[in-house]
């Protein structure tokens, strides 16, 4: 049964209460910027990387990247829909009615923790030693799976499962229980179940076919 929001509920109303369109742009600008500078880490650990950029060697890898930077605001536009669908339809489902604007406006803001693991890749590898590789810098992933076991030690069909399995998808995971908490003026115990059957299980299920097909 819903109840008037609670103390927490009411910070975080509070804390949200801001211009959404605005801070879209300024998320898809800091995960530019952090990206850019990564990519350009990247290039600078390839050997010989200011000759081969010269010769047109590198061609393919400024198209993609470029290519990324431009879907960049889109990716983030169809994710934050997915998402919000799939809260709305599990908290209908269960029968706590959330308007889904709010819950769209909640995953712009939710994403914000996602930011820390590009930002720390950046630093980590800010002063890179010689000895790192470009794939090394390309697919550090901190605070995963498989940050913990090493990519060059397990078959490369796990290495996006793995890497996806981070302590920031489980904060990431609690700033939703609080939200759907915030939203729904459903306790913290009831949002508990919403966030597991509208997120994380999903997620699971993605992860199990992305290894099942990988070829």
């Amino acid at each position: 049964m819903a109840t008037a929001g609670s103390p927490l509920a009411q910070k975080i109303t509070e804390a949200l209460d801001f211009d959404k369109r605005l801070f879209f742009v300024l998320l898809v600008i800091i995960f530019l910027v952090i990206r850019y500078l990564t990519n350009t880490l990247i290039l600078e650990a390839i050997p010989d990387s200011e000759q081969l950029d010269a010769q047109g060697d590198l061609l393919f890898f400024h198209i993609f990247n470029t290519l990324n930077y431009l879907w960049t605001p889109f990716a983030f536009l169809w994710k934050f829909t997915v998402i919000a669908f799939l809260f709305w339809s599990i908290g209908l489902t269960i029968g706590y009615k959330v308007k889904f604007k709010a819950l769209w406006q909640f995953a712009l803001v939710a994403e914000l923790i996602f930011i820390f693991p590009e930002l720390l890749r950046l630093l980590w590898y800010m002063n890179p030693s010689g000895t790192v590789s470009y794939l090394e810098i390309q697919n550090f992933e901190p605070l995963s799976a498989l940050w913990l076991v090493g990519p060059e030690n397990i078959h490369e069909r796990f290495h996006y499962p793995l890497s996806v399995l981070n302590l920031f998808e489980i904060g990431y995971g609690v700033v939703w229980v609080l939200g759907f908490h915030t939203l729904s003026r459903r306790s913290i115990q009831e949002s508990i179940p919403v966030v597991l059957l509208a997120y994380f299980l999903p997620l699971l299920l993605w992860l199990a076919f992305y290894a099942a097909s990988f070829r």
